[in-house]
């Protein structure tokens, strides 16, 4: 069955011309007192699919925390679009947040809500959609991830790639200009992973999206990733930025060279969406 498709039904989401989508100065993450991260200095170019990359516990889902909001950074500053996320007022902050959305590891459905009242939580809470409008929206969602005819189950009654689809529609249901992923292939058989790789390219491709995905999944990073930065827990930071494929061929890192050889992997071509 060919992977699905988004079609564009909104206008696409784009940000403020010339300004990055992501701006990160001088990051430091932590918590309990403790560093993880420091010195982070990297942007994300608009519609740009970009990979943050390491080994267990080198700090990519820390990282992922203090980007989204859930903890504060102890030092420097994430602008998104130019803006100062840290620096703005209750309000302004929510307004930033329907922003971007975010497809969590889990998925992290709602188990008592249809999968229709899971995509429609945030028109809920966003919007002043009626509940007509809302429903009619969140079945436009799920039927662009592939899901139409499931938007009443619920999501014990799917498979673990359709949950992963499912928190995809939902990340999308305000048309965010920005979309972050958290080890989107997590449990996912190679055949799974790889359409969710193709649907993820092709929301960016289609809406403009910029897209952040936190993975160390090799087959993904080399097949849609134009850029990553490379994580390092010793180093506490970043030891290497740019086109996978490239550090790949070229780095003389031996961190680099390490990750990249890691499980013979294959220099893949870029992932087209299926047909």
């Amino acid at each position: 069955m060919p992977s699905p498709q988004v079609q564009p039904v909104l206008a696409p989401a784009a940000g403020p011309t010339g300004a990055p989508a992501i701006d990160v100065r001088g990051l430091e993450c932590g918590y309990e007192n403790k560093v993880v991260l420091q010195n982070l200095t990297f942007t994300v170019g608009q519609a740009e699919l970009f990979f943050v990359i390491g080994g267990s516990g080198c700090g990519k889902s820390t990282l992922l925390r203090h980007l989204i909001g859930l903890n504060r950074p102890t030092a420097g500053e994430v602008r998104f679009f130019g803006q100062v996320f840290g620096d703005q007022g209750e309000k302004q902050r929510r307004e930033l947040l329907k922003t971007f959305g975010v497809l969590f590891q889990s998925g992290a459905l709602w188990s008592s809500l249809t999968l229709r009242e899971n995509v429609a939580l945030p028109l809920e809470l966003h919007t002043a959609l009626s509940k007509r409008e809302r429903e009619e929206l969140a079945t436009l969602k799920l039927s662009q991830v592939g899901l139409q005819g499931f938007e009443d189950y619920y999501p014990s009654e799917i498979s673990g790639g359709m949950k992963k689809r499912a928190g995809l529609a939902r990340a999308l249901a305000l048309d965010p200009a920005i979309v972050f992923f958290d080890e989107p292939s997590a449990g996912l058989d190679p055949i799974t992973s790889r359409k969710l790789d193709e649907l993820i390219l092709s929301v960016r491709d289609t809406f403009g999206t910029t897209c952040v995905v936190v993975s160390h999944e090799l087959a993904s990073i080399m097949g849609i990733g134009d850029r990553v930065i490379l994580l390092s827990r010793e180093a506490k930071g970043i030891v290497a930025e740019g086109d996978p494929r490239l550090l790949a061929r070229d780095s003389e890192h031996p961190l680099v060279r390490e990750f990249f050889s890691s499980g013979g992997i294959r220099h893949a071509a870029p992932a087209t969406p299926s047909t």
